[in-house]
């Protein structure tokens, strides 16, 4: 089994042109890579691939000097350079080098070698997600799925940048990945791009030891010392090239969703719907034209069993508030992990997520956790029928599955009649049909239970008046912020608005996608949950209270509200001008807060609003966009992912618009219409 390490390597540069020839102390960048390359760990032997440019001439030139083995192949289409590379060397398996990682260390690289060997894998790298410095990354990978990567990738992405088929395409390979020994790294840049990282990497060659090849120790022992360095090439985005490929790759023609339309029937032979909530299952999407299994996530960005890669607007139900794959969430996880995760009695992470959110949320001065959203607003509910000593429940938005608030809906099969009668559900913003409900059913209601803000933004004195109608008849005032909780501010949208309720409930994005939910309010209240009977073995599981409180720190040491809400608007903006350009102003529409933008659809003289969103749904997903209803905006979504976004808008607009204007949108549309989960029936 012969294990070969490629070097890929050109002279061309946009930003420092035959950066890999340039000195670095006393030898070439390239040499570097050479050098440190031949002493991991297992490698048989190493070798360039360069291009045919005759820029590229000096690299192989340079190579025959040297001593190493150089391999030409096309420019643009790198995956195919490196077919041939290992095909001449008679690979078995194939570390991908980049010549501009003169720091590349040995022994991390053998580690992922020797995962990928002992585990049997057909791909491991150690930056699945980025926890090692920029410089220090490393995949590798059998040369059997880089042959079929060769065979099977189109697009231009994966041609170019090698990899992406076979780390994305995670139904086909197996793919895995090692951590790194100690959190943080993953903001160090050790690699050449531009002269600002030479200038670093300078500084770094001069203050290392004159013997020997240095470790990644001590190189970040010469930046413990002098932290200054570090903002010579702070400016530089990792990955950049990457994310410009990304940007610039034209929306598909068609996307295949073979795998996904195969695995339905398996899926749904042993799980009703083959999914878990109504809001990931097939029939809230386009059936047949749209993918229905995910298998991984990173930062704004998720991918299907099918290899498809797309902006994640649904983001786990508003559930992965940093974005998925979070480096500081992550480390804690992997921390905790290691201690255990449900114990026999309670931690202290408990009162140490307990603390935080008092400090943060206006109405928090006591916490009890549950698992989901659901959780947490009936055992305020309980609370509230407990102290007024009544059972009626005034509801203003969407509260979860329990008994007491979704016999209200028309979903409330297999509620009794007597739960049913209990629950009232008012229009938001109408605070004269919340005074009448109160009217009808004098001294008898509990709580006014509410979402503070959805689609539409609260009228001027709304929420005021509704705590003051609400305390005035003797009742309490809850606020669900399961979804406006660290996304409309720190502290929920009690905070932005000003209005302190009673009890409030959280969740969502509070773990970034673990299952946690908070049950919070006025200490006398609060107390109740001692007399009242709120309790479950996995309220105190640990994992998902040590990923929330790195969310809650997070939260107050970086600008995750401001970020979000920056993105979430520049993104409405592009999609409400893709509307207004395509003339759908009158039948589309984008409600609500910047960070969760609800998409409206009205009828058409010659469609209903139903079919309509079905088209719009297919196309813009068929665009690379995961959309269903919202967008739910996370802290990783970039300026990349908001352009592709407006991308996809502008094109699925043009083809419903096209459809509208033909008179025959609901006959030509070749997938069932999505109906509401609510619909009466």
């Amino acid at each position: 089994m012969k294990k070969v390490a490629i070097i890929q390597a050109r002279m061309g540069s946009s930003r420092l042109p035959g950066k890999v020839l340039k000195k670095l102390g006393n030898r070439p960048v390239l040499q570097w890579v050479v050098d440190r390359s031949r002493l991991i760990p297992g490698i048989d032997t190493v070798a360039v691939a360069t291009s045919e440019s005759t820029s590229d001439d000096a690299i192989q030139a340079w190579c025959e000097d040297y001593g190493v083995a150089c391999h030409r192949g096309s420019e643009d289409d790198v995956l195919a350079r490196f077919e041939t590379a290992a095909k001449a060397e008679g690979a078995d398996i194939v570390m991908r080098v980049t010549a501009d990682c003169p720091f590349i260390d040995p022994q991390i690289s053998g580690a992922v070698l020797s995962r990928l060997i002992r585990a049997d894998a057909d791909y491991v790298a150690n930056n699945l997600p980025a926890v090692w410095p920029d410089g220090l990354d490393c995949e590798v990978f059998k040369a059997s799925a880089l042959y079929a990567a060769a065979r099977d990738a189109v697009r231009k992405l994966e041609r170019e940048h090698v990899t992406p088929f076979i780390k994305h395409n995670r139904d086909r390979f197996k793919v895995l990945s090692i951590g790194s020994l100690a959190p943080g790294l993953a903001k160090e840049r050790w690699t050449v791009d531009d002269p600002q990282d030479l200038e670093f990497l300078q500084e770094i060659v001069k203050r290392l030891p004159s013997e020997g090849e240095p470790s990644w120790m001590d190189i970040l022992a010469v930046l413990d010392a002098a932290p200054e360095l570090r903002k010579i090439n702070s400016a530089t985005i990792r990955n950049e090239g990457l994310a410009t490929s990304v940007k610039a790759e034209p929306i598909p023609e068609t996307r295949n969703y073979d795998r996904s339309n195969a695995y339905l029937p398996r899926a749904e032979k042993v799980v009703p719907l083959a999914a878990q909530t109504f809001s990931k299952s097939r029939i809230q999407l386009p059936q047949g034209k749209t993918p229905l299994f995910l298998t991984h996530g990173e930062a704004g960005r998720v991918w299907d069993i099918d290899g498809n890669e797309y902006v994640d607007l649904i983001n786990g139900l508003l559930a992965n508030l940093l974005g998925y794959n979070d480096p500081d969430v992550n480390d804690a996880i992997e921390a905790q992990l290691r201690e255990g995760i449900s114990y026999s009695l309670a931690t202290k992470l408990e009162t140490e997520l307990a603390e935080r959110l008092c400090n943060m949320i206006p109405s928090a001065e006591q916490v009890r956790y549950g698992k989901n959203g659901s959780d947490a607003n009936t055992g305020l509910v309980r609370i509230a029928r407990y102290v007024t000593g009544r059972d009626h429940i005034i509801g203003c938005g969407y509260h979860g599955w329990q008994d007491w608030y979704i016999g209200g809906t028309p979903r409330n099969g297999g509620i009794p009649k007597a739960v049913r009668e209990l629950i009232h559900l008012a229009p938001y913003n109408d605070i004269d049909a919340m005074d009448k409900m109160f009217r009808e059913h004098k001294d008898d209601v509990a709580c006014v239970i509410m979402e503070p803000m959805n689609a539409v933004w609260p009228k001027e004195g709304y929420l005021e008046e509704v705590k003051e109608l609400a305390h005035k008849h003797g009742a309490l005032l809850i606020f669900d912020e399961i979804i406006t909780g660290f996304r409309f501010s720190n502290g929920g949208a009690q905070e932005l608005f000003g209005v302190t309720p009673d009890l409030s409930s959280f969740g969502k994005g509070m773990a970034n996608g673990l299952p946690i939910s908070a049950a919070v309010g006025r200490a006398d209240l609060m107390k109740e949950m001692e007399e009242i009977f709120f309790s479950s073995t996995f309220g105190g599981e640990a994992l998902s209270l040590a990923a929330a409180i790195a969310v809650v720190d997070k939260l107050e040491r970086e600008p995750v509200v401001e970020t979000i809400n920056k993105r979430g608007t520049a993104m409405a903006e592009g999609a409400r001008a893709a509307i207004a350009e395509f003339g759908l102003s009158d039948i589309m529409a984008l409600n609500g807060h910047p960070s969760w933008m609800i998409l409206a659809v009205n009828d058409h003289p010659t469609a209903r609003k139903e079919a309509i969103k079905t088209r719009f749904l297919r196309e813009i997903i068929r665009s690379g966009v995961l959309l269903a209803a919202a967008h739910d905006i996370s802290y990783a979504h970039s300026e990349t992912d908001v352009a592709q976004v407006v991308a996809g808008y502008r094109e699925a607009c043009r083809i419903t618009a096209e459809e509208l204007n033909s008179g025959k949108l609901e006959e030509r549309l070749d997938v069932p219409v999505i109906e509401p989960v609510f619909k009466v029936r």
